[in-house]
C-alpha cells in the first residue's frame, strides 16, 4: 500500500518545489519507494477564500499551473474560508484561480473547503474539481466525522488532529471511510486547545480584510513559534514509524504535512523525515542547499 503525503505550499514554495521535483523525478532512489507525492496545496497572498492560514505565495499562478502540470501532480486550491458570504463567490481573483486549475492536465486538481456556501457554488459551476473537507472544521467529535465521511461531495476529509490516535474508533470505519481520510501529521497546536476554531475564524477574518480583535494563542509556548521537535512530542503526531507500521496495514494511505506558513528550509526539514531514505538525506540536503537558485532561509 502507498502512502500519498498532501504538501503545503502550492504558491507559497514555488521556487522550493521547481527544484525538489526534478529532483524527486531524476532519482526516485532516493526515496522510500512506498510513498509518493499526493498534491501540493496553498493558496497565493491576499486570497478572499483562504482560510487555515494567511498565504504568503507570490508566484505566478501560470507558472505555478505549468510546474504542477509537467510533474502530473495534483494541485489543490485551499479556500478553506469559514466565513464566507454570498457576495463574496463573485471574487474576480479566486474566479481566475479555479478557470486556470479546473482543467489543468490529466490529472485533477481539488480545492480545500470549509464553506458549505462555497461548496455549492464550486460543485456547479467547476464539477470536475475534487473537494477535501478542511481541517478547520475541527471535526473532533467521532460520530461528526464519520457522518463528513459519508457526503458524497468529499473525496477526502481531514480530521482535527486530536482524533489521529483514536484507533479503537478509526478502526470501526469501513474501508471506502478509511480512504477518504487524511491526517494531519505535524500539528504543532496545543493539544489541549480549547480555541482551534476560533483561531481559524481569526485567519477567515483577516483573509477577509475585516476589522477584528486579534486572537491571541493561550498554548503554554505559543512564544516559541513553530518547531519540528515541539510537534514530535505532540499526542497527535503521527511518526514515520506510524504510517508504516499502523496506519498502512489498517487501511488508511493519506497523510497532509502542514506548513505552508513556514520556511523553505523547515519544509525541507519534513521531507527528509517522511519521505527520504536515511542514507540519502545529506545528498538531498546538499542537492537543495548547494542550488544557487534556491533561499532557504
Amino acid at each position: 500500500m502507498t502512502a500519498y503525503y498532501h504538501l503545503p505550499g502550492l504558491f507559497e514554495f514555488y521556487d522550493f518545489y521547481r527544484v525538489f521535483l526534478p529532483l524527486f523525478r531524476a532519482h526516485r532512489e532516493y526515496f522510500y519507494d512506498w510513498c509518493d507525492i499526493g498534491s501540493l496545496y496553498g493558496a497565493p497572498a491576499g486570497c478572499l477564500w483562504d482560510g487555515g492560514r494567511a498565504g504568503f505565495g507570490d508566484a505566478r499562478p501560470e507558472a505555478v499551473a505549468e510546474l504542477i502540470r509537467e510533474y502530473g501532480i495534483s494541485a489543490r486550491l485551499t479556500f478553506s474560508n469559514s466565513l464566507l458570504r454570498p457576495e463574496h463567490l463573485e471574487d474576480a481573483r479566486c474566479q481566475a484561480l479555479c478557470a486556470l486549475f479546473h482543467h489543468n492536465g490529466p490529472v485533477a486538481s481539488g480545492i480545500i473547503v470549509s464553506s458549505d456556501l462555497l461548496l455549492g457554488y464550486l460543485a456547479k459551476n467547476y464539477p470536475d474539481f475534487y473537494f477535501v473537507s478542511s481541517t478547520t472544521k475541527v471535526l473532533t467529535d467521532f460520530a461528526q466525522l464519520k457522518k463528513e465521511c459519508d457526503r458524497e461531495k468529499f473525496r477526502y476529509v481531514v480530521p482535527d488532529f486530536r482524533l489521529n490516535k483514536a484507533f479503537h474508533k478509526l478502526s470501526t470505519l469501513s474501508d471506502a471511510q478509511k480512504q477518504k481520510l487524511e491526517f494531519l501529521c505535524n500539528e504543532c497546536c496545543w493539544f489541549a486547545c480549547p480555541d482551534r476554531k476560533s483561531c481559524y475564524e481569526s485567519v477567515s477574518r483577516q483573509n477577509l480584510g475585516e476589522d477584528f480583535p486579534e486572537h491571541i494563542c493561550v498554548s503554554p509556548t505559543a512564544g516559541r513559534g513553530y518547531r519540528f521537535s515541539d510537534a514530535m512530542k505532540n499526542p497527535g503526531f503521527i511518526s514515520l514509524e506510524n504510517i508504516q507500521t499502523i496506519y498502512l496495514p489498517n487501511g488508511f494511505s493519506h497523510f497532509k504535512i502542514e506548513g505552508r506558513s513556514l520556511g523553505s528550509a523547515i519544509l525541507l526539514e519534513f521531507l527528509l523525515y517522511y519521505m527520504t531514505k536515511p542514507a540519502c538525506q545529506l545528498i538531498v540536503r546538499e542537492e537543495l542547499y548547494l542550488d544557487s537558485t534556491l533561499d532557504l532561509f
